[in-house]
C-alpha cells in the first residue's frame, strides 16, 4: 500500500485555474465600455452637490446683502484639495463663480480629470434659480 496515494486530496490543476482566470479577465475587458459611462455619471454627483451647496450659500448671502457675490470666500465656500494638486486631494472638480450681478450668478464646476480618457472634461453650471445644467459631457 502506498502512503502517498492514501492521503491524496482532490484539487484543481494549475491549468484549470489559469483557464478560469483568463475567462474572468475576458469578461472584465468586455464589461469596461459599459461601465465607463456609469463611472463618469457617479463622478458628476460631486459637481452637482458642490454647486447646490454654492447655490444655498449664495442665497443666504443674497438674503443678507441683497446681492449675489462674485467670490467664493465671501459666501463661505471652501474648495477641497484637488486630486491633481496633492496626494491628499479628493476633489475632481474646480468650483468657481463665472458671472455675477446684483440679481443673479452662474457657478461652474469644471472637472480636472478626464474620466473616460477622450480629452473632454466634464463641466456643470448652476444659476441663481438653482437650475443645474451639464454644459460639457464627458
Amino acid at each position: 500500500m502506498n502512503f502517498f496515494n492514501r492521503n491524496r486530496v482532490e484539487s484543481y490543476t494549475l491549468n484549470e485555474l489559469l483557464v478560469v482566470l483568463v475567462i474572468i479577465g475576458i469578461l472584465v475587458i468586455m464589461s469596461l465600455p459599459v461601465l465607463l459611462p456609469l463611472i463618469s455619471k457617479t463622478r458628476s454627483v460631486e459637481a452637482k452637490q458642490n454647486l447646490k451647496h454654492l447655490h444655498s450659500l449664495q442665497k443666504a448671502y443674497f438674503y443678507e446683502f441683497s446681492k449675489y457675490s462674485g467670490e467664493l470666500e465671501q459666501v463661505g465656500f471652501q474648495q477641497d484639495d484637488l486630486v491633481t494638486d496633492s496626494e491628499e486631494g479628493t476633489a475632481n472638480y474646480v468650483i468657481e463663480i463665472v458671472n455675477h450681478s446684483p440679481s443673479g450668478f452662474t457657478g461652474r464646476a469644471t472637472a480636472v480629470v478626464d474620466f473616460d480618457g477622450d480629452g473632454t472634461f466634464n463641466v456643470w453650471e448652476i444659476n441663481e434659480k438653482g437650475t443645474l445644467n451639464e454644459v460639457t459631457k464627458d
